[in-house]
Order: structure tokens, then C-alpha cells, then sequence
């Protein structure tokens, strides 16, 4: 709600550190240098690839899909929060989601799955239909088939999903994000029947999960994503999901 917002942005002003919500590529690949971090969820918002992107996963004329959250009073979204340290590294986000990539700024509470951290106001960056970049809904089909076709500086858009993915089944085997799995199993088709394997699309020589920091305080490792490309496989049976051949 509107006094939620305001009562967390309050919150936030008296705040000593400021810290952003992660819940795309921020959870996997950061680019910036930050302190600590906490895994967990904001509430009243819903993860979902209805924001299209031609700097980083697509190119002009031709978007990639790449998540933002539209506010659902129900529903939950998980990620991590990061503590921003210096004015470099809000520059910095505020440039890769506001300018290149069309997000506005909002402030919410994040819970952290640590039970003896406190609850603290976040910055996160959401779209709507109000971006210049706005794609809308459509269904795991149709978003999967975009994906699928789309690549741009940072990456094939495969692998900005994918990771994505990985990261939620790895570092949190006992949830379940309809919206990005049943995409995510979309993929796996495709790529099945286009004839290729999952590492023609993704950055395997590069380990992101070193650009995370202080992670000591937290009940779930985040340093998923090294080697996790065939551990995926390995475990994707066990997870309902169609495999392919690695």
C-alpha cells in the first residue's frame, strides 16, 4: 500500500546503509562491489518477464525479456538484499536499471530468512506499463519463444533466465516461482528440439558467484553457481523438470 511505501521510504532516510532488493541478474551477477548480504523476500510483489530489454539481453528492434515486479497484495518475491556502499554503486544501478534499463525506483520492507535479522526498507526497481521498454503479459510459450531468439551485449537472453532459475533452485530448493519455472521449462524444450545443449547459450567460463560478499551471516550459500551448469542437470530430473543433454 501507499502508506507502506511511505512509512518503509521513513524507515529508510534513518537508515545508517542503504540497501537494494535483487530479484533478476542482481542476484547472480551484481557488477558492483557491496557489503553485506541477506537472502529472503519482499511481499506484495510478483516476479515476472513482462519488461523487454534491447542493452543488455536484446538488441534495438529486437528485445530481450527480463523480470520486473508488478505489485500483487498476495503474492511473495524472492531474492537478496544488498547493502550499497558509496554513491559509485547507486550510480551505478541507477544507471543499468533506470537509464539502459527502463526501471523506476520504489522502497518496500525485505524479510530476511535469518531469523535474527530484522526486518529493513529496500530500494528496488520495478517497470511498468508507464516504461518506454514495457512488453507486458503473455504466456510461457510465447515469452519462452522471445528468449529463446533474443541476445544482446551482456548475453544471450537464455542465460539471463536460465541463471536465474539455477539460483532459485539451488539456493532455494523448497520454493516454487510458477511464472519463471514453467518458462524455464519452455526453454528446455526449445533447446532440446532446436538440437543444442543449455551451455551454447551461457557464459560458462565466467563464475559470478565470486562478486558476492560477506555472505557469513546468512543460512543459505550463495556460492551456487560454480559448476553449477552440470549439477543443474544433475538435479533438474529431481525437480520435474525435462532435462537436456548437458
Amino acid at each position: 500500500s501507499e502508506t507502506k511505501h511511505k512509512d518503509s521510504y521513513l524507515n529508510m532516510i534513518i537508515s545508517p546503509f542503504l540497501w537494494v532488493f535483487g530479484y533478476g541478474s542482481l542476484v547472480w551477477k551484481p557488477g558492483f562491489e557491496h557489503g553485506s548480504l541477506e537472502i529472503g523476500y519482499i511481499e506484495g510483489f510478483a516476479r515476472r518477464f513482462w519488461q523487454g530489454n534491447e542493452n543488455h539481453r536484446g538488441t534495438p528492434g529486437k528485445p530481450g525479456r527480463v523480470a520486473t515486479l508488478i505489485e500483487e497484495e498476495d503474492e511473495v518475491t524472492y531474492g537478496v538484499a544488498m547493502e550499497l556502499r558509496g554513491e559509485e554503486a547507486l550510480d551505478y544501478l541507477n544507471n543499468r536499471e533506470m537509464k539502459l534499463g527502463g526501471y523506476e525506483q520504489k522502497i518496500t520492507m525485505f524479510h530476511s530468512f535469518n531469523s535474527s535479522k530484522p526486518s529493513i526498507p529496500v530500494l528496488v526497481y520495478i517497470a511498468n506499463e508507464n516504461s518506454t521498454s514495457w512488453l507486458g503479459p503473455a504466456g510461457p510459450e510465447v515469452i519462452a519463444e522471445q528468449v529463446i531468439n533474443s541476445e544482446g551485449p551482456s548475453g544471450h537472453n537464455v542465460e539471463y533466465v536460465m541463471r536465474l532459475a539455477m539460483w532459485v533452485h539451488q539456493t532455494l530448493p523448497n520454493v516454487r516461482d510458477e511464472h519463471l519455472f514453467e518458462i524455464e521449462e519452455k526453454l528446455l524444450s526449445k533447446i532440446e528440439e532446436k538440437g543444442m545443449v543449455l551451455e551454447d547459450f551461457m557464459e560458462i567460463g565466467k563464475d559470478y558467484s565470486s562478486e558476492y560478499r560477506d555472505t557469513s551471516a546468512t543460512d543459505v550459500t550463495t556460492n551456487v553457481l560454480s559448476g553449477v551448469i552440470s549439477e543443474y542437470a544433475d538435479g533438474c530430473g529431481r525437480n520435474s523438470l525435462k532435462c537436456v543433454k548437458m
